[in-house]
């Protein structure tokens, strides 16, 4: 299908609060669940509103689709749920089922199938310049990692799996009836099918455990405040061996004392005294590559702009970079000496013949 914009998918405005949009995706959910409708084309209509609704639910994703589009996702490691299948979207997205219907919905995940670890996000602050130019960081995540003790495995012992019994060796524990059915995780196996006769105890059977890890963050050059960072497999690992989940780093810009980006632009206020403006002169201003020397015309006026070419932010996805605006802020003096004040009535024009002032 072609895509379309999520605020379009779910029917609603650009300023729809989180619960609008749950709202919205809720009614979608139910209307094009494949196991509700059998119409052609439900499914993709199902899988577009449950794509739009992991983005515009998250508020670093909202955020990054807001300012850059379907482009900015991509950039971020987002890909979207159009090319998976169905068992794929209820795993990577149950949590979404679970927040909105309270169970995990039906057809998941093939009973005893290794489970997924949980995405993980860490917010990262940097300087304006270190966006700019971009920079390197390493940060601790605390996330589960396997357990030491078992090789997580969930066991010491060698012992075996048996099946579990409270869902029979299905993972899930089903409810209600129909075409529609909710399922939640089996409480005694996390969904495994399975549990050790003989779980090890450092562990308690799950095969991780919580820790600290370091990880290497390199934040490209003319990324922007809002922008996220995808470190596939750095996330949760999986119960019991299950493949890792993803590490999403969102970045966070300090603001400059006195730049301002636009885009890939930059915009800086310049202050001039009258005389300057009229006669013109050379100015030194702070660009994030140093002291930038400016020549102002003679007869600028309040609101010129100066613009120094390639002076600004480095292009994210290709050569080249943006320009510095330098807006000129004529100041005008509130207090003048008499002899100032004779100055300029004479070049206004009020000194000629019989002279005359501007205030009594």
């Amino acid at each position: 299908m072609e895509r379309r914009d999520y605020y379009e998918v779910l029917g609603v405005e650009r300023s729809a609060s989180d619960a609008d949009i749950k709202k919205a995706y809720r009614r979608l959910a139910m209307e094009f669940h494949p196991d509700r409708n059998k119409d052609k084309g439900a499914e993709e209509k199902f899988k577009e509103a449950s794509e739009a609704y992991q983005v515009l639910s998250d508020a670093g994703k909202r955020r990054v689709y807001d300012q850059a589009g379907f482009d900015g996702l991509r950039s971020s490691g987002f890909a979207g749920a159009s090319h998976m299948g169905m068992d794929d979207i209820f795993s990577s997205f149950g949590d979404i089922f679970s927040d909105l219907f309270g169970f995990g919905v039906r057809g998941g995940r093939r009973p005893g199938a290794a489970m997924r670890g949980s995405d993980l996000q860490y917010e990262l602050t940097v300087a304006f310049n270190e966006a700019v130019f971009g920079t390197e960081r390493e940060v601790e995540v605390e996330r589960l990692v396997p357990c030491d003790t078992c090789s997580g495995k969930g066991t010491t012992s060698g012992s075996h799996p048996v099946r579990c019994s409270t869902c029979q060796g299905r993972g899930q524990v089903v409810h209600g009836s129909g075409l529609f059915l909710i399922s939640s995780t089996c409480p005694d196996c996390g969904g495994q099918g399975s549990r050790h006769s003989d779980p090890c105890r450092s562990c308690h059977g799950d095969g991780r455990v919580q820790a600290r890890r370091t990880v290497k963050v390199k934040i490209p050059a003319g990324f922007d405040d809002g922008m996220s960072l995808r470190y596939q497999g750095q996330g949760e690992p999986g119960p019991r061996g299950g493949p890792a989940g993803d590490l999403y780093v969102l970045v966070r810009v300090r603001p400059h004392k006195t730049l301002r980006r636009q885009d890939d632009d930059l915009i800086l206020e310049a202050g001039l005294d009258m005389v300057q403006a009229a006669l013109g002169d050379q100015i030194e201003v702070d660009g994030v590559d140093g002291k930038e020397t400016i020549a102002i015309p003679a007869g600028t006026q309040p609101g010129d702009v100066i613009t120094l070419r390639r002076k600004g932010v480095p292009h994210l996805h290709h050569s080249g970079r943006g320009d510095l605006h330098v807006v000129c802020k004529v100041e005008i003096p509130r207090s003048l000496s008499q002899r100032q004040r004779d100055l300029l009535e004479e070049f206004a024009g009020k000194g000629v013949g019989k002279k005359r002032r501007f205030f009594s």
